[in-house]
């Protein structure tokens, strides 16, 4: 009963908070209660057309190796969605897990390219902040959010490439990270950061700068080190077409995907910008069955487990709404639906060493989508273009 209570007062924070900001206009988020939560809308409408058949044009952007001190191992990838400050509409940044003698988690840069044929990168971040960078994201202002594998934080990052602030607890060991963007006007953004440590994920509400909470906790973790640990890193958010400005103001999906290599499967969190409290919902081992203490509010579901899927890290949605993982067991991508329907498979790097640990989709439609990764045996940057 004690945790119900403390959920709507949690709840009616984040209503109020909405309500102010929008200056007593009446704006407020459908989200921030069960009703809101419980009008479906869990995944976008299912489309068997197979983007991954179409991309057959396979482009080098770049060395990832930085120019100042060496980095390389490149990982994560993200596109800036808009021009503001120094960083420019279209731009790609990778993080570094690499020093330049190849010590997997000794890597504190970020690099920045334009998104054409043999760019060179430039520093955009060096900073022991975020030593073993293995993940990076942007919000709606262009501020970037980075973590860092071994120095166990998130940190903030202005455009011009100078950090702001650092998120610790519940963070000890962070798994890559991903941004939910603002589902209304002046709701407040999310960071979800997948944990390697606990096979926790927490949420971070970047909007107001306020601490995070470990909401989900039991995703498999394989306890490794360097580039073999497995857990909770591939991220992914819908919250309607990707490519466009805003997510939808009426009743927007708001599901969250989790790819966990450990368990080789990938999971469904419905309504996720609604986790408030600790522990909200626990992953069983294996990644196939879930416990979630309000489920017609938020809970999980099975998108897909087993093969093809072999150790996916790395996800990214395509405009269309589908799902593309990355296999770092065999270096090859999976497309497949919302509902784990496998469309295509293509094999990126023909190495037996694993490579493929970063994606990041762009497009507003199936004939202008197109996908970069990176590719830690050759330290590229790649698009896949139609």
């Amino acid at each position: 009963m004690t945790l119900r209570i403390n959920r709507s007062i949690l709840l009616a924070t984040v209503i109020a908070l909405a309500t102010s900001a929008c200056g007593g206009n009446g704006a407020v988020p459908s989200n921030a209660g069960v009703a809101g939560a419980t009008t479906g809308g869990a995944a976008p409408a299912t489309d068997t057309t197979s983007i991954l058949k179409l991309l057959t044009k396979n482009v080098t952007i770049g060395s990832t190796v930085d120019p100042t001190n060496g980095d390389m191992g490149p990982r994560a990838v993200t596109v800036v969605p808009y021009n503001y400050g120094e960083l420019k509409k279209g731009q790609v940044l990778v993080c570094n897990f690499e020093d330049s003698s190849g010590n997997a988690g000794n890597g504190t840069t970020i690099e920045l390219f334009d998104p054409v044929a043999s760019s060179k990168p430039t520093t955009f971040l060096q900073n022991s902040k975020i030593e073993g960078c293995d993940g990076d994201t942007i919000d709606a202002g262009d501020q970037v959010y980075a973590t860092g594998f071994t120095s166990k934080v998130m940190v903030k990052v202005d455009q011009k490439g100078k950090l702001k602030k650092t998120y610790g607890s519940p963070i000890t060991q962070p798994m890559g990270d991903g941004e939910g963007p603002m589902l209304y006007s002046y709701s407040p953004e999310l960071a979800f950061v997948g944990n390697a440590d606990t096979g926790g994920f927490d949420i971070f509400s970047s909007g107001y700068n306020t601490g995070g909470k470990e909401v989900i906790n039991g995703f498999d973790v394989n306890k490794g080190s360097g580039w073999t640990a497995l857990g909770p890193s591939g991220i992914a958010y819908w919250c309607g077409q990707h490519g466009k400005a805003t997510c939808p103001q009426h009743k927007p999906p708001d599901t969250l995907y989790v790819a966990d290599g450990a368990c080789n499967a990938v999971v469904a969190i419905s309504h996720a910008s609604t986790l408030l409290l600790k522990d909200e919902i626990t992953i069983q081992p294996s990644c196939k069955k879930f416990k979630c203490e309000y489920p017609k509010t938020t809970c999980a579901t099975l998108v897909k487990a087993g093969s093809p899927l072999d150790k996916p890290v790395a996800a990214t949605l395509l405009p269309n709404g589908n799902l593309i993982l990355a296999n770092t067991g065999n270096n090859t991508l999976v497309e497949m639906t919302p509902k784990g329907k496998v469309l295509d498979t293509e094999v990126v790097d023909t190495s037996k060493t694993p490579g493929i640990f970063g994606l990041a989709a762009i497009g507003t439609k199936d004939s202008n989508t197109a996908l970069f990764y990176t590719d830690i045996n050759t330290n590229t940057l790649h698009e896949l273009e139609q």
